[in-house]
């Protein structure tokens, strides 16, 4: 990917703590899209986004955010560009009110807009007259989402974006982030567990699992490619169903075989070609996608006969 159209370069950054290991982690997020980072807790989200915040210094390796190099001089006018919103609140601020941190905030940005922000409390039915620490957590999520977005950013890094919200204020930031993506220059980068919430906003999707990345997908590409078939052929075994394309797992299922694949449009090729019959197809969800890229990991990309086997 050309550097102009890079939002984020992630280029062999890698962290070493007491129990966990980040990385060596490259990565490419284009610009003017929007990129889900999924994976379990602990597959290092957070701190990838404290480092393009300069926040938490990696070890090795080079960060650049808007075509500047995170941790070098301009760091500030860099800033201005960036919208966060950070996975929970900030630690000591439950006694000042939502209006005294705005009030606060506001001053580090030139391109603040006060009409944006008021009409974002609206729509979430925010009063920041209260203290933060007296908001429901679903207010308080409202209120730092509204903050992250009223100075009009171009990018916009988002930990757990719908983490308390109710399904209507979910539905609504939805519909903010759709509406900010308009522009067709922005970009969004975002970590969630909410697989919905993957779906119907990213454009790519990045899986991540201790401390590695284990690919980086379009998305509707990613959906059509992973497939569960349900298949019959005289003589099909693990053995025989070796040379499959994409074949993860392989398992009986009655009087069939349920076939796990990654290649799918070549996979159902290939059967046609073998007399092999698909009786059933069934998509698979990001969740049970990123399990099977979790167990070639662990099993170095071999394939699963579903016997407790691997070959």
């Amino acid at each position: 990917m050309e550097q102009s159209q890079t939002a984020i370069a992630l280029d062999q950054v890698s962290l070493q703590r007491q129990r966990f290991q980040l990385g060596p982690v490259s990565l490419a997020i284009p610009q003017g899209y929007v990129t889900a980072i999924v994976g379990p807790n602990g597959s290092g989200k957070s701190t990838l986004f404290r480092m393009m915040l300069d926040l938490v210094k990696p070890e090795r390796g080079t960060i650049r955010l808007l075509d500047h190099q995170v941790g070098t001089a301009g760091d500030t006018s860099l800033k201005q560009r960036i919208g966060y919103l950070a996975e929970g609140p900030t630690v000591g601020e439950d006694n000042m009110t939502g209006a005294f941190k705005t009030a606060f905030v506001r001053r580090w940005y030139s391109g603040w807009d006060d009409r944006h922000y008021r009409d974002l409390l609206a729509m979430f039915e925010v009063d920041d007259s209260l203290k933060l620490g007296k908001m429901s957590k679903g207010m308080r999520r409202k209120y730092d989402f509204a903050l992250a977005l009223a100075h009009r950013p171009e990018l916009l890094l988002l930990d757990e974006p719908s983490s308390g919200l109710d399904p209507l204020a979910w539905r609504t930031m939805l519909e903010v982030l759709h509406r900010y993506m308009e522009d067709g220059d922005r970009t969004i980068l975002m970590a969630s567990h909410v697989v919905e919430e993957v779906r119907r906003l990213a454009d790519y999707i990045v899986f991540m699992a201790g401390g590695e990345v284990l690919g980086m997908y379009e998305k509707d590409e990613l959906l059509g490619r992973w497939q569960i078939l349900f298949v019959q052929g005289t003589g099909l075994t693990s053995g025989g169903a070796a040379g499959m394309p994409g074949l993860c797992e392989l398992a009986p299922a009655g009087q069939a075989w349920r076939v796990v694949t990654r290649e799918a449009y070549d996979a159902e090729r290939w059967c046609a070609e073998n007399d092999i019959d698909i009786t059933h197809r069934q998509p698979m969800g990001l969740d049970d996608i990123l399990a099977e890229l979790m167990k070639q990991k662990k099993t170095g990309g071999r394939m699963n006969t579903g016997s407790g086997g691997i070959v």
